[in-house]
C-alpha cells in the first residue's frame, strides 16, 4: 500500500480475492459539491468500481458515494464518473501496462490523507479459479498454525 496512508474510509476486499495485485498507485480524486462530506462520513462503496484511461486521463467508474443528508440541491449523482489525478509519467506507464492482456486497474482503498481524499489504485491481473482456491488453502493453513500455537502458549 502507499506510504503514509491516512484514515481508511473504504476498502475493496473483493479486489484482493479476484485479482493478483502487482503494483499500487496513489491518486487524488476530483470531487464535486458535498461528496467530500459523504466520504468523511464513510458513505462510500468501492465494490464494483474500476479505473479506466480515456484520452490520456484516468477516471474512476462505478464508485458509489451516497448523497449527503443536508446537501439538498447541492447533492451529486451517486454513481457519476470521477476523474483521478496522477502524474503524466504514471498514466503513460499504466497505458503501456494495461495494453497487455489480462491487466486491469482496480481501486483498492479510499482514504483521507492531509484532508484530501485519495484512492489506492492497483495494477491487477485476474486470478483463475484454482488460484483463488490455492489462496484459501494457504489462508486456512496459516489460521490452523496460529490456532495450534495459541493452544501451546496456554499450556
Amino acid at each position: 500500500m502507499p506510504k503514509g496512508s491516512g484514515k481508511v474510509i473504504a476498502q475493496n476486499k473483493k479486489a484482493f480475492h479476484d485479482y493478483a495485485i502487482e503494483e499500487t498507485y496513489e491518486a487524488g480524486l476530483v470531487l464535486q459539491g458535498t461528496e467530500i462530506k459523504s466520504i468523511r462520513n464513510g458513505r462510500v462503496n468501492l465494490k464494483d468500481s474500476y479505473a479506466r484511461i480515456i484520452n490520456n486521463e484516468m477516471f474512476l467508474i462505478g464508485m458509489h458515494v451516497s448523497p449527503y443528508e443536508q446537501g439538498n440541491r447541492y447533492n451529486h449523482d451517486p454513481l457519476r464518473t470521477r476523474k483521478l489525478l496522477l502524474h503524466r509519467k504514471e498514466i503513460n506507464k499504466l497505458i503501456g501496462e494495461t495494453k497487455q492482456s489480462g491487466y486491469a486497474l482496480v481501486p483498492l482503498k479510499l482514504y483521507l490523507k492531509n484532508g484530501y481524499a485519495k484512492v489506492a489504485i492497483g495494477l491487477a491481473r485476474g486470478k483463475k479459479k484454482y488460484d483463488k482456491r490455492e489462496d484459501l488453502k494457504k489462508k486456512e493453513a496459516k489460521r490452523e498454525v496460529e490456532r495450534a500455537f495459541r493452544e501451546r502458549q496456554k499450556m
